[in-house]
């Protein structure tokens, strides 16, 4: 059964604290039958969000993609570079990120980053299909983040690849951090 497991990363945003939504949201990953490895309040400084929001190349390039396509939908064609692009966008993401409060949390299970980002939802709130963290609980889209100039407000984030859960997983904890016990009910559903 180990070697199916696998973690991921999922924070609560500051939205969805200061909103009490940290126990619906723990409570949907708890009955989907993944399990929590450790969770804790952290305020994020710039250095630890430069971090979680790294500039790689991939991500700029498929940022700069997505949102070249959106506007391009819109009649609008973007002359910065993707370096430029993404380079705002990013400073708007670390801001999100260092605004408030957040509840850092490693969840686990077999296909937890898949699992995970299916709980979560679209990152476009409108988007989000009812029944997902993001469809049931906010309302925000990029045509209005667009619009004030900042990112979506989507109450939670999600790791979408391995490397990516990997990565997350070890700037946010320590390895004394991360708990491993039994849950009954896994033998269960497993």
């Amino acid at each position: 059964m180990k070697e199916f497991i696998e973690k991921t990363f999922i924070a609560v945003k500051h939205d969805g604290v200061q909103r009490g939504l940290i126990g619906e949201i723990i409570k949907r990953f708890e009955q989907r039958g993944l399990r929590l490895a450790s969770i804790k309040m952290v305020q994020a400084d710039e250095t630890l969000a430069s971090k979680h929001y790294p500039m790689s190349d991939e991500w700029v390039r498929n940022t700069a993609a997505v949102t070249r396509k959106s506007w391009a939908a819109k009649g609008v064609e973007l002359k910065e570079s993707d370096k430029e692009i993404c380079s705002k966008i990013n400073t708007w993401l670390k801001g999100y990120l260092a605004e408030g409060p957040i509840v850092a949390m490693v969840w686990e299970g077999p296909h937890a980053i898949e699992i995970g980002r299916k709980i979560v939802g679209t990152a476009s709130a409108k988007n989000a299909p009812p029944g997902t963290i993001r469809g049931d609980f906010t309302v925000d889209s990029y045509e209005i983040a667009d619009k004030l100039q900042r990112p979506v407000r989507n109450l939670v984030h999600a790791s979408g690849t391995k490397a990516e859960a990997e990565n997350e997983v070890n700037l946010w904890f320590k390895k004394d951090e991360i708990f491993d016990y039994e849950r009954p009910d896994w033998k269960i559903m497993h």
